[in-house]
């Protein structure tokens, strides 16, 4: 693509979101048709929805991103085919495991963990990797060894497919909190000239508010684990391939903050799981919206605070770049 420009940038964000906002209504009308929804249980806390919500915005996403993806993208088609197979495929088992929560079952994590590895290694291979960091005094690279550069790789992106689907528990706030991030990482892969990881950051917006259009509370529509886990996949990839790139010790904290509250609170939310002998992947109302929720506040007021303290988050990320450390 090479050189992105502002006006290529403001087209890609508004076709993605175009293709999100116009894919939602007739695939809300399929997933009630094929009962594709997320049933209200009174027996789990997590479940404060009243009636049935169609779980099919996570195609409505991968669409959007995709379609604007290959006409806006054209560097590199291995690296982009890469990312397109992982992305397809951490789609595809988020909506196996939605499928099954439709009927009040539950995937068992091991599928998961081994699809969700799988596209991270897929996204390795192609050359998108963590390969170590500037020493920010005399600009020598630090090359780490092969082995600790590919665990590396593979727990950030896990991490952060993992963290946002996490975060996805209330109207309004995995979409909020992702596109939050996204605006950070298109404007730090911007600051960097690196066009290809900004433009994949635009579309994620552009899908995110697409999304948010439907998905504001009282929502109409959930991206399940499907689009959760697909955004949040993304995300991790778009700042391997853009904020980790030449990042010195005190910028590798940049695509961190960037991604704050997923980030920081399911970090909470798994050592207090491990501490408490419960299983990571087994869902429940430690997360901070919910102990907001408990606090007090409606669920509007906690999408708002959390959703700003990403703001908080994602402007000292903006900070340390700006410092140039």
């Amino acid at each position: 693509m090479g050189e992105g420009t502002g006006i290529s940038y403001f087209f890609a964000g508004l076709l993605s979101f175009l293709i999100v906002f116009l894919l939602i209504p007739p695939l809300r009308k399929l997933a009630y048709r094929i009962d594709f929804v997320d049933k209200p249980r009174p027996d789990v806390e997590r479940k404060i929805h009243r009636e049935p919500i169609p779980l099919t915005a996570g195609i409505a996403i991968f669409a959007g991103f995709v379609v604007t993806y290959f006409i806006f993208i054209r560097d590199n088609l291995g690296q982009s085919m890469a990312i397109m197979a992982g992305g397809l495929l951490i789609l595809s088992i988020g909506m196996v495991d939605d499928w099954y929560k439709t009927h009040g079952k539950e995937l068992s994590a091991l599928p998961k963990l081994v699809i969700q590895v799988l596209a991270a290694v897929i996204v390795y291979n192609s050359g998108i990797v963590f390969h170590g960091f500037t020493n920010p005094f005399n600009g020598q690279e630090f090359l780490l060894p092969t082995w600790l550069q590919f665990l590396l790789t593979i727990t950030w992106i896990f991490g952060v497919t993992t963290v946002i689907n996490f975060s996805d528990g209330m109207d309004g706030l995995a979409g909020g909190l992702s596109t939050i991030s996204a605006v950070t990482l298109f404007i730090v892969a911007l600051a960097k000239g690196q066009s290809d990881s900004a433009m994949m950051a635009m579309l994620l917006v552009g899908a995110g508010l697409g999304y948010l259009r439907y998905n504001k509370p009282p929502a109409k529509v959930f991206m399940g684990d499907a689009g959760a886990s697909f955004i949040g996949f993304m995300l991790a990839v778009i700042a391997l391939n853009g904020a980790f790139k030449q990042a010195t010790v005190l910028s590798l904290f940049i695509p961190i903050l960037a991604l704050g509250v997923p980030i920081f609170d399911n970090l909470f939310v798994v050592f207090k799981r491990l501490l408490n002998g419960k299983p990571i992947y087994q869902a429940d109302a430690s997360q901070a919206h919910y102990r907001l929720l408990a606090s007090g506040l409606n669920p509007k007021q906690v999408v708002m605070f959390l959703c700003l303290i990403n703001v908080c988050f994602s402007l000292t990320s903006i900070i340390i770049l700006m410092l140039h450390v």
